[in-house]
């Protein structure tokens, strides 16, 4: 099994993502359950398409609230402003494919890149760059 990948997050990035997992492991969670009990209601949970249907969401639910507690465990939260060294490789850095590494690739030392993340947008000047 390979090393989670460090991600770097802005604070509104941390936060957005604290704030879904809240969401998820409040109101959403309790919905499911309650889905659940209701489905049961119809009879025979083997033939019962609500009651499957009620625990895919559920598997589904908490399947991305084990992804937000990962990504936020391994996360460095970055302040604008700061300084990050940042390794692109297909294997234990920063994807190539990534937003970031699809920004940087090709950049020269000095260059001011834009990010496009799916969590926001935002900006990175290079400000070296070796080989490893």
């Amino acid at each position: 099994m390979s090393e989670p990948r460090t991600e770097f997050l802005t604070p509104a990035q941390r936060s957005a993502l604290e704030a879904e997992l809240v969401e998820l492991e409040g109101p959403r969670r309790k919905a499911a359950t309650e889905a659940i009990r209701r489905a049961r209601e119809f009879g025979d949970i083997a033939e019962n398409f609500e009651y499957q249907a009620a625990k895919n969401d559920q598997g589904l639910l908490e399947a991305r609230i084990r992804k937000l507690r990962n990504r936020l465990h391994h996360a460095v939260t970055v302040e604008e402003g700061e300084k990050m060294e940042v390794e692109i490789s297909a294997v234990g850095g920063v994807s190539p494919d990534s937003p970031l590494g699809r920004a940087l690739m090709g950049a020269a030392i000095g260059d001011l890149v834009d990010i496009d993340a799916p969590r926001g947008s935002w900006k990175a000047r290079v400000l070296g760059i070796r080989r490893a």
